[in-house]
């Protein structure tokens, strides 16, 4: 019995079976001594009979059974297999908030103990037990509050949790009927890390695309509706893109516009081919016409059917009118607006080049305004170039479709259409004359500016462009020296002056190299008679002419441009002999205008300083106001910079002219030089004497030594020494002389005795 109960106890099924037959046994024999007792007497047989049938019977229903628990096992062994072969971790819970089935799914994704996971367990243990594991980041009784809260009221619970270890999950907790509710766990970690890194190259192409500068307009296929636009086809567009996504071009675009572009686009789709639109004008919705050029191109998808339609544009419109705002400037003054020189140049060659074809003649008029300067130095540049503009205008309505161009300051050009001439010429020149005739208002002030004018008829007074405009300019300047507001035609006695002049020209270009050029220095002294320097000044010995006064020869060189290797020259070679002299003596140099337009004058000055070694405080540049008037901000930096080396800066020519006081608030000059012509007139009336007392009295009151030129008597050295004047220069101290007339001065021989009358002045 023991062994087969022993037997048994190894196979559940046959241990059920022999009790079930031994229990039908038992229940059978029972019901028979009943059933003898009324029907027969009990027979061994019948009883073996009634055995078997019972033990039949007991078998019959433990196989019924057990075919029934077999087939449970199967169903549960298909439900645990396709729990755990889940890629989701599963709770289950009943309506009394304890779990009923988890998935090993579940367990290995949170690491939990098993001994720490049942059934009946609640949300609050299975917390802690990934509190445990170190797989629940959040606050465990908010968390189960929110949880039960959400189940209650019979909604889904979701949340993504980022564990600890940079994994994401994502729970989904979904109420059941009857109460209760799943809960599912997805690890999407990857799915998250795969949308982000999609998400950053849609944004890092969308940052791309927003900041291309050239328009893109993406439509898609078949429909042709607008499906992207990015920032810089917005500003081209001229409207935001919420206007155009989503509709077809005759929705966005002017009606002859979106025609072109529909026909572009139909027949992009037909050939299947890249197309270059060459640079063509296009109607924006909202941005005026454009001036562009544009590349579309098809793109297919994976079934090799075009999907989208791309269009990158160039707007050249900017580009186009920058082009022309460049060619009008270079063919125009800023100013004025009016042609320039160069445009002049272009018209007057073209003018003789028909005129010579047709035989018909036209006249040259330049033109020079009188009293302009006077308004730019009293009045400032702000209104001399108002000035200059209403004076531009006028001048140019009076020509009446005649050239006209500024080509200086305030100097301009006109060209007469073909006609009789000179009487063609001559009713212009008066035209000009009454366009300036009445007064001019500006900012409140009456203004009045005259003209002069020279005039040259093609083909008499010159056959070439170069010819006519020389004698023009000689016709102008014969007007300007003898009677400015007049009108002069050119003559024949011009052009012998003008050919003398420019062989002149020509042969100071090559004084320097022929050793043609002298330096004379005129002593500077203080007003007790030291001397304390020389003013160098240059002179030409011509070879045929003899000696040239400067007043000629220099502004000839400022004229032709020669005055840039001239000043030079004089610079160097003036620098050299004061370094020579044994008396630390300063040396004057003038400067001309030209010299502060062309090229580096600080770098030659100090280059010439290093070269000769002459100490910068020994070198005085003199400098008239021209310095400053055709470019005030040019000269005055240029001048800083001489500053900085350590030279002195002095004012010449100082009174003749209406800025200067100006200049001296600008700029630190370190002397004033009282202009000779008001020395001269001391003796004819008051009015230089006042001047000049004005004069001294400004330089006292700026701590400014003033230097009076042209002293060439007795008297005006008294007046002088009596309004306390600083220095002196002028023939009564000495005439400009080579320096070997003055070496006892500068130290080379014994010294000469002073001069009575200068040491009585003292």
């Amino acid at each position: 019995m023991n062994v087969t109960f022993a037997n048994l106890g190894r196979n559940t099924d046959l241990r059920r079976m022999t009790i079930a037959a031994i229990g039908g046994f038992a229940f059978v024999c029972p019901l028979m001594e009943f059933v003898s007792v009324d029907v027969a007497p009990i027979s061994f047989s019948s009883i073996l009979f009634v055995a078997g049938m019972g033990a039949l019977l007991g078998v019959g229903l433990t196989v019924l059974w057990s075919a029934m628990r077999a087939r449970k096992h199967v169903e549960y062994l298909r439900l645990y297999s396709a729990l755990n072969n889940m890629n989701q971790g599963l709770c289950m819970f009943d309506a009394d908030d304890r779990l009923v089935v988890w998935n090993e799914r579940y367990v290995n994704m949170y690491s939990i103990d098993p001994k720490h996971i049942w059934v009946g367990c609640k949300v609050p243990d299975l917390l802690n037990a990934r509190i445990a594991s170190g797989t629940f980041p959040l606050e465990p009784v908010h968390y189960d509050a929110e949880l039960r809260t959400a189940i209650k009221q019979g909604n889904v619970f979701k949340l993504q949790i980022a564990l600890p270890d940079g994994r994401v999950i994502a729970v989904v907790n979904q109420p059941m009927e009857g109460g209760g509710w799943v809960a599912t766990h997805e690890d999407i970690t990857e799915r998250t890390r795969a949308e982000r890194e999609l998400e950053q190259t849609k944004s890092f192409l969308n940052t791309i695309i927003e900041n291309v500068p050239s328009p893109i307009i993406v439509k898609e296929l078949p429909g042709l509706r607008y499906l992207l636009i990015n920032r810089a086809a917005e500003r081209y567009l001229g409207i935001d893109r919420e206007m155009v996504l989503g509709k077809k071009s005759n929705d966005v675009l002017p009606p002859a516009t979106a025609e072109t572009i529909n026909a572009e686009d139909q027949k992009l789709v037909v050939s299947g081919q890249s197309t270059l639109v060459e640079e063509h004008a296009i109607l924006t919705p909202a941005n005026g016409t454009r001036i562009v050029t544009a590349i579309r191109f098809l793109v297919r998808g994976s079934d090799d059917q075009p999907q989208y339609l791309i269009t990158v544009i160039r707007d050249l419109t900017d580009r186009r009118r920058h082009e022309q705002r460049i060619a009008h400037m270079t063919l125009h003054d800023t100013l004025t607006d009016l042609p320039n020189r160069a445009a002049f140049d272009e018209c007057i060659g073209a003018t003789v080049e028909l005129a010579a074809k047709s035989k018909d003649s036209f006249a040259l008029l330049c033109l020079d305004l009188d009293r302009f300067k006077e308004v730019n130095d009293v009045f400032g540049h702000t209104i001399g170039d108002a000035l200059m503009r209403e004076v531009s205008a006028r001048l140019a309505q009076a020509c009446q479709g005649a050239f006209i161009a500024r080509v200086g300051g305030d100097e301009f050009v006109v060209v007469t259409p073909t006609g009789p001439q000179p009487a063609t010429a001559e009713a212009l020149a008066g035209k000009l004359h009454a366009a300036l005739d009445t007064d001019i208002e500006i900012n409140g002030r009456t203004l009045r500016a005259g003209l002069t004018i020279g005039i040259a008829v093609y083909p008499n007074d010159g056959a070439d462009a170069e010819s006519l405009v020389a004698n023009a300019n000689a016709a102008l300047d014969r007007a300007k020296s003898e009677a400015r507001g007049s009108i002069r035609f050119f003559e024949m006695s011009m052009d012998r002056q003008l050919r003398e002049k420019r062989a002149l020209q020509q042969d100071l270009r090559t004084a320097i190299a022929r050793n043609e050029l002298e330096l004379f220095y005129q002593p500077q002294a203080l007003i007790d008679g030291e001397v304390i320097g020389f003013e160098a000044l240059v002179r030409w010995h011509h070879p045929r002419r003899g000696a040239v006064p400067p007043s000629t020869f220099i502004p000839l060189a400022e004229e032709s441009g020669s005055i840039i290797e001239l000043g030079e020259w004089v610079l160097r070679a003036a620098c050299r002999e004061a370094a020579s002299w044994p008396r630390p003596l300063c040396v004057a140099v003038n400067l001309s205008p030209v010299q502060f337009e062309r090229g580096d004058l600080p770098n030659l000055v100090h280059r010439i300083l290093l070269e000769t070694g002459l100490p910068p405080t020994r070198l005085e540049l003199e400098i008239t106001e021209g310095v400053l008037i055709g470019d005030f901000s040019r000269g005055l930096s240029i001048l800083r910079r001489l500053k900085h080396l350590g030279v002195r800066i002095a004012m010449d020519d100082f009174g003749t002219g209406y800025s200067s006081l100006s200049y001296l608030q600008s700029f630190p000059f370190d002397k004033i030089k009282i202009d000779q012509t008001f020395i001269a007139n001391l003796d004819h009336g008051q009015q230089s004497a006042t001047i000049i007392r004005a004069v001294i009295a400004l330089g006292r009151g700026l701590d400014l030594p003033v230097v009076a030129e042209g002293v060439e008597t007795e008297e005006q050295l008294q007046f002088l020494t009596k309004e306390r004047c600083n220095g002196i220069q002028g023939y009564y101290l000495g005439r400009p002389q080579p320096i070997e007339a003055y070496s006892d001065i500068v130290g080379r021989t014994p010294p000469r005795a002073k001069k009575p009358t200068i040491a009585a002045a003292g």
